[in-house]
């Protein structure tokens, strides 16, 4: 009985060359999987919930004496992301001093609790909030989905 003793020799580098393809390669691998195995909890999520807005960008003019002030509302399917008062002229905050502080707690309150119902405002801006509720409705009416 004759066996030949093999000697193997293996540098240090070449173990941690090797070790780290070997990583990477299982990353990698695991990154396909993640990015192009569908996901089912997503698309049954998606297809349950019922959007309740089209999204897009949604705008409504509000005439002031003879000036206009124009609303615009910013809204994903089930969100509404931002609501800004666009071309405000020097002379409708000079005319309606109320406009503007009654606006910005009026977008507080609606980005806030998504809703128009629950919205409270003060005895003093009760005219100045009713028509900006009434133009901020009327638009979330135009994007409802149907």
């Amino acid at each position: 009985m004759s066996s030949k003793t093999k000697i193997v020799v293996l540098h240090m580098k070449e173990i941690i060359y090797t070790g780290l393809f070997a990583l990477l390669a299982i990353l990698f691998i695991m990154l396909l999987v993640i990015m192009f195995v569908p996901d089912s909890q997503k698309e049954t999520v998606k297809t349950d919930s019922s959007a309740a807005y089209v999204p897009g960008i949604y705008t409504q003019t509000l005439l002031l004496g003879n000036s206009a002030l124009e609303i615009e509302l910013v809204l994903d399917e089930d969100h509404i992301n931002s609501i800004r008062m666009k071309h405000l002229d020097e002379a409708i905050t000079t005319m309606y001093p109320l406009i503007t502080p009654s606006f910005d707690s009026l977008v507080e309150q609606i980005c806030e609790k998504q809703d128009l119902k629950t919205i409270t405002y003060p005895e003093e801006t009760k005219y100045t909030s009713t028509l900006l509720l009434n133009a901020i409705g009327e638009i979330l009416e135009k994007a409802r989905a149907d």
